[in-house]
């Protein structure tokens, strides 16, 4: 299955929300959609959800303009949604009926999903009983009963701890080895990285850059290296301004010339007593802050 978004557009009274906003998602693989606050993320997944309609573009799903009758989605929001006075298994089963499911298949499913989640204990009680990170596997529950096709998660590791985060992690895995449409929305730039094989970052309304996250990474000049060293100072002193040091006390030494980095690595290895050497690769959090600066 393959989602694009194509060319959508959306204003609120005289604001122009959305300006042209395309991307393309494939099954089988996951989808970072990223974006300072305001930048129009929570608006293109509400479109994509038929929450409200777009004043132009398209959606479609293998080329043809999706029917929302027969594409299920799932979603993950970042403000809880959820019913604090009410026993969980009743508002789990209320949400997979609501998502077209019978009582007794979405029992089940539930019961499934409160199992996978080490939740079975909680069944009977009231959500307002559970902590922040058991409420919010709680609400993952309510995305994945019903087996939807496309899943939307927005910060979806909020308020879990490294157990449950892990746990998470396993169960989004899961879902993209069966194939589906996972975006992820999320600040949180280093589980982006993991999951995701392709993003999107969108800045004032317009994708900034989009496409195979390990091809962005390729495409940025080869003209650093990280150096790491028992004893950094000669290496500085040699180098000069052209060496910074990085938070973890490695070297970043930039090249006048991408062309010279073998000659520039023989140079360190012969001189001095170096642990590794690498090009430098710029991390997501690089790139997102080059790409949402205030600069641009």
């Amino acid at each position: 299955m393959r989602l694009e978004l194509a060319d959508i557009e959306k204003s609120f009274g005289e604001k122009r929300v959305l300006k042209g906003v395309s991307f393309t998602a494939d099954g089988g693989k996951a989808f970072g959609l990223l974006g300072r606050n305001g930048a129009g993320k929570t608006t293109s997944i509400r479109i994509l959800m038929n929450v409200f309609p777009a004043d132009g573009g398209e959606i479609r799903i293998d080329g043809i303009p999706i029917d929302y009758r027969k594409i299920r989605f799932g979603y993950l929001p970042e403000e809880r949604g959820l019913y604090p006075k009410k026993p969980v298994i009743d508002q789990l089963v209320y949400f997979a009926e609501l998502k077209g499911m019978n009582r007794t298949d979405a029992i089940k499913a539930v019961d499934y999903w409160l199992k996978r989640l080490e939740m079975s204990e909680y069944r009977g009680k009231r959500l307002d009983t559970l902590s922040k990170g058991n409420q919010q596997k709680i609400q993952l529950v309510t995305a994945l009963a019903h087996d939807p096709e496309i899943v939307i998660l927005d910060e979806p590791f909020s308020g879990l701890d490294p157990v449950n985060a892990m746990l998470l992690k396993n169960v989004v895995k899961e879902q993209i080895t069966r194939g589906k449409i996972v975006l992820f929305s999320s600040h949180q730039m280093n589980y982006i990285e993991e999951f995701c094989d392709s993003i999107g970052i969108i800045h004032d309304g317009k994708v900034a850059i989009c496409g195979d996250l390990r091809d962005i990474k390729r495409d940025y000049p080869r003209d650093r290296l990280v150096v790491a060293a028992q004893n950094p100072e000669p290496i500085r002193a040699d180098f000069g301004d052209a060496c910074t040091v990085c938070e973890d006390g490695a070297l970043l030494i930039r090249l006048d010339c991408p062309d010279r980095k073998q000659e520039v690595m023989k140079r360190l290895v012969e001189r001095y007593d170096v642990d590794e050497i690498k090009v430098f690769e710029p991390s997501l959090n690089d790139i997102f802050i080059e790409y949402t600066g205030e600069q641009r």
